[in-house]
């Protein structure tokens, strides 16, 4: 039986079997704790309770021991984030009802709300009822736009809701017109309403990012295009998935193994380090190193390549590992363990200088995540990446999570003590990065490599072009079904039955949580 594992365990590749057979009994304590944690303290604060019943969608701010505050105003990013929780979450725990509906209504009020229905594209920041505001953001940004892609398509995976697909369908076809460079590649971030792109001139502050493109819709984008084409494998978002997951790792990735942040429409990187140190000061937010997003990266690319069947992907990998290595070099905290915020190259002094020393929640979630696919990829390192993912995990639960009235907070109070009361919810906070990266360290940490069963009776009704089959089963819960046309997939559904839009020699193969793929089963 040929088994193919993917996402994770395909990340982690044959290395992973020895890093499997050491600290078992000690792995399977750490998933233990990360299952409860996951569960008690992330999933039960935040649903159902963020659901906004009143106005669709999902509430956005919440006091410290969870309680609604504030005007509720709604941002693309935080609602596709919820969407994207409540269909993970619906996927492991079934059982619990109201993650399918929480889905489902916040999927409606991107749809019903969100979706500009003259010019397209979603709005980036409406009130709470979904009226769109100014704030201090573009009209319509292609970060905004790439979550809303990632929503929708995890969405569809949960659900099978055949009209979510194709507004993510049509939101990628949206950016396509609007924000894809066809001459420089990548995709241009700020735009006006109708998806005219924001020329940058003299009109906007040089402390402004507005006209710039950026790694972080970047890697977004890269990270959303992954998910849809999991499900949609569409010929031109397979061209734009490699475009993106080249660019950032060979233009925007610099030699030391970090982002560059921001850059003129040419790629020119925006760059202070030859100006006064005041005017440095100005610009920071402009140019540093964000060590955050350089270990969030190195595993959005491999998971990127991967979706590709790039096989034997070295130079990915290698880029990667150099910037987790750079991370850990450089922006680690060697007492307590946890990745700094930001870092500088002074041209006057030697080596980088840690500028912030906070370390904000997210960034520590994902480096969870990837040092764990680094300890996997690379047991034997100098780094010793598996001991640094222990000394983070105790550093989480030591200084980010709060165990009396749960999630984590905005930084560790190692370094931030008024974040024990400060907003456990806000717009640019909600459950993404660390109920992401919980589940996939217990994935991987408690890895499960029975593949379900093949489906069974096959058939393509020809009056209506569907292909129907009986439901495979799972040791532990069947995610859906691949669709193949001559050997290539042309499609996923969760469902038992999908409708085919191309002849050919048809065949369907069962996928479950981790990855693992039943043998094939042709249509008669």
């Amino acid at each position: 039986m040929k088994l193919k594992i993917t996402l994770l365990s395909a990340l982690i590749g044959t290395a992973s079997i020895a890093f499997a057979q050491n600290n078992s009994v000690e792995k399977q304590k750490i998933a233990h704790e990360m299952q409860i944690s996951m569960v008690d303290e992330l999933l039960k604060p935040w649903y159902p309770a963020a659901i906004d019943t009143a106005d669709g969608g999902f509430l956005s701010a919440f006091t410290y021991d969870f309680k609604p505050t504030g005007n509720q105003d709604k941002m693309i990013v935080t609602q596709a984030r919820h969407i994207w929780s409540n269909s993970k979450a619906a996927e492991l725990f079934p059982g619990k009802k109201y993650y399918m509906a929480g889905a489902r209504h916040g999927f409606e009020f991107l749809r019903d709300k969100l979706w500009d229905k003259q010019y397209g594209g979603f709005y980036i920041f409406t009130d709470k009822q979904g009226n769109p505001k100014h704030g201090d953001f573009a009209p319509k940004e292609a970060y905004g736009n790439s979550f809303a892609i990632y929503a929708l398509a995890a969405y569809y995976q949960a659900s099978g809701d055949t009209s979510a697909l194709n507004l993510a369908k049509q939101c990628f076809w949206w950016l396509e017109k609007h924000a894809h460079d066809p001459v420089y590649k990548g995709y241009y971030q700020h735009m006006q309403r109708d998806g005219t792109p924001i020329v940058r001139d003299s009109t906007i502050r040089s402390t402004a990012e507005t006209g710039y493109k950026d790694q972080n819709s970047s890697i977004h984008l890269l990270e959303s295009f992954t998910e849809l084409y999991s499900v949609w494998p569409d010929e031109l978002l397979k061209t734009r998935l490699k475009e993106m997951l080249l660019l950032v790792r060979d233009k925007i990735t610099n030699d030391n193994g970090n982002l560059i942040l921001f850059f003129q429409s040419d790629w020119t990187p925006v760059s202070y380090r030859d100006s006064s140190l005041a005017v440095y000061k100005r610009h920071h937010s402009l140019d540093h190193v964000s060590y955050g997003h350089n270990v969030e990266t190195a595993y959005l690319m491999l998971e990127a390549s991967h979706a590709l069947g790039l096989e034997d992907d070295v130079k990915t990998l290698q880029v990667g590992k150099k910037m987790v290595d750079d991370a850990l070099d450089n922006g680690w905290d060697n007492k307590v363990g946890g990745f700094y915020d930001e870092g500088y190259y002074f041209k006057d002094k030697p080596g980088i200088t840690i500028t912030e020393d906070t370390k904000n929640w997210w960034a520590q979630a994902e480096g969870l995540n990837t040092l764990l696919i680094m300890a996997a990829k690379y047991p034997q390192d100098k780094h010793q990446y598996f001991n640094k993912f222990k000394t983070l995990w105790q550093y989480t639960q030591t200084y980010l999570i709060d165990h009396e009235h749960g999630d984590w907070y905005q930084g560790g109070i190692d370094k931030q003590l008024q974040y024990k009361t400060a907003l456990k919810g806000q717009i640019w906070k909600g459950t993404y990065h660390n109920f992401r990266a919980l589940m996939n360290c217990i994935m991987q940490l408690d890895p499960d490599k029975t593949p379900p069963t093949a489906p069974k009776q096959v058939k393509l009704v020809k009056a209506t072009g569907t292909l129907k089959w009986l439901a495979s089963t799972d040791n532990k819960r069947v995610l859906g079904y691949n669709i193949y046309s001559n050997g290539l997939r042309i499609g996923f559904t969760p469902l038992n039955y999908f409708v085919v839009g191309k002849s050919g020699k048809l065949s369907v193969r069962a996928v479950d949580l981790a990855g693992n793929l039943s043998t094939e089963s042709k249509a008669f």
